[in-house]
């Protein structure tokens, strides 16, 4: 008999790497009484079969911070424990057979020297004097990391559980969690335990925290405490040889452009596929004694891929071959992993939906998620893989299946900028879209959301043609952009998320979460941030007074899960109704010098700087219809957020198109808003500002209302004036009008790297690539910082770079003023 524990302050359900490395942390964070459950064996799920590849490089800062953790720990493990993990730094070469894809590699190695990645950019000669086998014709570039490694996923699994053990946490197999209890708490539902059964006998482990670790069955494991993890498995191939005399230690070998990775193991060679549609797998559920399983081959799917790696490898067309294996794993709508704490159920946390980089993210992933629980906060920025920017429809399992199809293959796609995702589109839909549709748009989508990101011209093809040099959309977005400086565009952002408070205590609540004053008369928009007790910005947002009782939230469309699970996590004592009213409006902007003459034509309400000054909103009559009219702007110009009610929105945007054809209105998109706003040095949250960034330092202390009294974050905003800033954010323009920006290149400053730029777009009135990025500043004067030489690095080539602490478009907002 099995002695389970009726009590824990922890409990980890699943026994795969993610729940080994999590039951690790936590025990060695100091939490001893957890209890891991694992329904079969240790690794009897996907880490079992993994390839344990640990390449440390990964798309940003944060998520290469986390890689390298797991790779430093994974090289000590068996040190600590007794357990060998098979770990050996092998080095990788990621080859390119495509100048695109030369070029990802090359702004790759950039990303790897912002983190202090070991990177070398290598010739085609260079990689044959490494990797003897490869064939490099057709290879035109490639970069090595010579600390990337590879390992046995399941050895590394039972070094984290016996660390674990030794630390004192429970590690238990053959035990089934059949659902997570709860009770109602003072913010809402909150865990209480897990109930169990095992082998006949059943009970329950009270615990005031669970952490669902559950790989493929975390889906269904989370849908039946209401929260959503939206991931579904697919198939996963690879095929290993029959022993091969001399083999030795090679380096990972990368062809992303042939969908494969190779590597030595044991004296015989593997190779593994990321093809470009993938095989979705359990969607009538997974076999209640799944355990350790492989699925079916087949032969006809991996040829490709084989056919290829014969060319590539050739030693692959005489060896035999020893096993062609396929199992599943889990993959995610968008390709990375889910980690934190789920919306809507305090004490239930998740890290799962590892994309086929579990091994790897794995370390660093159950690191920060015990310091997450452990400290109440994450150690850094993890938005990336935030479980609360899950959407509560992507746990529909027709949307999965359609897009894991696509999201497994895009692990070895070319990453362009602005890429987006072709399956399992048009979910959610503005009431403009059909209108869009007809006249040119060309949809991205965030948060399911289609968004217009630009129009295509007559007798243009309407989609994207991917580059890392200028898109085929570069002209129509240069059109767009000096249509808002020059005149007037209209751009639908219906997919803003948009939040009501309301009741006796909203005003006090609201003060006490948000930066900013919000005891304003009614009609007044206040631009605010919702700081944590470091200063840094959970949110970044509009928040306007409706009524005295009644203020509306207006947020990213993508951060809306998000904001809503912060304001509910803080409402406390307060008495104030938190509900999501995204969908039941639709909100055109009208912005550009153009924007009040258009405005007049539609409406008979004054539009003048005396009757409707910047920052506050109006009802107004628009058309036949009614709207709420916002003075503020994203792009830096005078202009009106529209707030319709989505039945009227189809007539508005008809009223609006019809009386600005002799203005020169010009639909615009979602690119032009973006190459708009970093002219003028508006912040994008999740790229220029989070949680981990203090809002003094990102230079939005006039939004800071100190004197207003107590607010989260006050104290921190206090400390830093008294300390003075470590860094600052800073504006940059490059000389150069030919290359671009886009995120991840390198801030040089005086010849050394300080750090990344963090986003980037085309500055179409300023003539050259703008992007923001912070400079390390610490007792230095805004002159200091500014009289340094500047430079950026794109692709392992320096820029010379303008800098700037004021926009560099419109400085003094005489523009916005109107």
């Amino acid at each position: 008999m099995i002695d389970i524990p009726k009590t824990a302050r922890a409990v980890i359900i699943g026994g795969g790497i993610s729940g080994c490395s999590m039951a690790y942390h936590l025990a060695k964070a100091g939490w001893t009484d957890i209890v891991l459950l694992e329904r079969k064996r240790l690794t009897s799920g996907t880490t079992w079969h993994a390839a344990g590849l640990i390449g440390q490089l990964r798309g940003s800062a944060n998520m290469t911070r986390l890689a390298k953790y797991s790779a430093d720990l994974y090289v000590k493990l068996a040190a600590e424990t007794g357990v060998e993990t098979g770990m050996r730094q092998v080095g990788s070469i990621s080859v390119a057979l495509t100048a695109e894809r030369h070029e990802e590699l090359l702004r790759q190695a950039t990303v790897a020297r912002i983190f202090d990645v070991d990177v070398h950019e290598v010739s085609p000669a260079e990689v044959k004097a490494m990797y003897p086998h490869l064939n490099t014709e057709g290879v035109v570039g490639a970069v090595h990391l010579p600390l990337d490694g590879q390992c046995d996923p399941a050895n590394i699994a039972m070094a984290l559980a016996k660390g674990a053990r030794m630390r004192g946490a429970r590690v238990i197999e053959g035990v089934k969690v059949t659902g997570v209890t709860e009770a109602a708490g003072a913010a809402g539902r909150r865990v209480t335990g897990v109930s169990w059964e095992s082998g006949g006998a059943v009970g329950h482990i009270a615990a005031d925290v669970v952490i669902n670790c559950g790989g493929m069955w975390g889906r269904d494991l989370a849908a039946q405490s209401g929260v959503t993890v939206p991931l579904h498995a697919c198939e996963h191939f690879y095929l290993i040889t029959e022993p091969i005399a001399g083999l030795g230690h090679l380096p990972v070998l990368r062809v992303p452009d042939e969908c494969a990775y190779y590597k030595s193991d044991a004296g015989k060679m593997m190779i593994g596929a990321f093809e470009p549609k993938a095989k979705p797998w359990g969607m009538g559920g997974i076999r209640e004694d799944f355990e350790f399983d492989t699925l079916p081959e087949d032969w006809e799917h991996f040829s490709p891929i084989l056919e290829a790696a014969m060319n590539r490898v050739p030693l692959f067309q005489t060896a035999g071959i020893h096993t062609f294996f396929n199992g599943p794993e889990s993959f995610t709508p968008d390709d990375r992993y889910y980690l934190g704490p789920a919306p809507g159920l305090e004490g239930y946390w998740v890290a799962a939906g590892f994309n086929s980089v579990g091994i790897v993210s794995s370390g660093g992933a159950g690191m920060a998620l015990a310091h997450w629980i452990t400290e109440g906060e994450a150690p850094f920025d993890l938005w990336e893989v935030d479980i609360r920017r899950a959407q509560p429809f992507q746990k529909n399992r027709k949307y999965l299946k359609e897009r894991v199809s696509e999201t497994l293959g895009l692990l070895y796609a070319d990453h362009f900028p602005y890429r987006q995702m072709a399956t399992a589109r048009g979910v959610r839909r503005s009431p403009l879209h059909g209108h869009l549709a007809a006249r040119g748009a060309v949809f991205g989508e965030v948060a399911g959301w289609e968004r217009a990101n630009w129009f295509a011209g007559p007798g243009q093809a309407a989609e994207y043609r991917y580059s890392w040099q200028r898109q085929n959309w570069f002209d129509n977005q240069k059109a767009e952009h000096m249509a808002v400086r020059e005149g007037v565009g209209l751009f639908d952002m219906t997919s803003f998320g948009k939040i009501r408070v309301e009741g006796r205590d909203a005003c006090r609540f609201l003060n006490r979460v948000c930066a900013g004053q919000m005891d304003v008369a009614a009609g007044r928009v206040v631009y605010t941030q919702m700081l944590n007790d470091r200063g840094g910005i959970e949110s970044d947002l509009t928040v306007t007074r409706l009524s005295e009782t009644a203020y509306l939230l207006v947020v990213p469309g993508a951060t809306v899960q998000r904001d809503l699970a912060w304001l509910r996590r803080h409402l406390g004592e307060d008495f104030a109704v938190i509900t999501d009213v995204t969908a039941g409006e639709a909100v055109l902007c009208v912005m550009g010098p153009k924007a009040r003459d258009l405005m007049a034509r539609v409406s008979p309400n004054d539009f003048s700087n005396t009757a409707h000054p910047f920052g506050t909103a109006r009802e107004i009559e628009v058309g036949m219809g009614l709207a709420r009219a916002h003075r503020v702007t994203y792009v830096g110009e005078l202009g009106w957020e529209l707030y319709v009610g989505t039945d009227q929105a189809a007539h508005v945007f008809e009223a609006l198109e019809e009386a600005g054809a002799d203005l020169g209105l010009k639909l615009c998109g979602l690119h032009a808003l973006d190459s708009c706003r970093i002219e003028k040095g508006y912040r994008h949250w999740g790229h220029d500002i989070t949680d981990e960034d203090h809002v003094l330092e990102a230079g939005l202390g006039f939004a800071v209302k100190l004197g207003k009294g107590d607010f989260i974050g006050r104290k921190a905003v206090l400390r830093k004036q008294a300390a003075g800033l470590a860094r600052r954010m800073v504006q940059f323009r490059l000389e150069d009008p030919v290359p671009l920006l886009f995120h991840n290149e390198a801030v040089v400053r005086d010849g050394r790297i300080v750090g990344p730029v963090t986003s980037g777009n085309y500055g179409h009135f300023l003539g050259g690539a703008v992007g923001m990025g912070y400079v390390p500043c610490a007792g230095e004067t805004a002159e200091e910082v500014l009289g340094s030489r500047y430079e950026i690095e794109v692709a392992g080539v320096r820029h010379r770079a303008v800098a700037s602490l004021v926009p560099m478009y419109d400085p003094t907002a005489a523009r916005v003023r109107g």
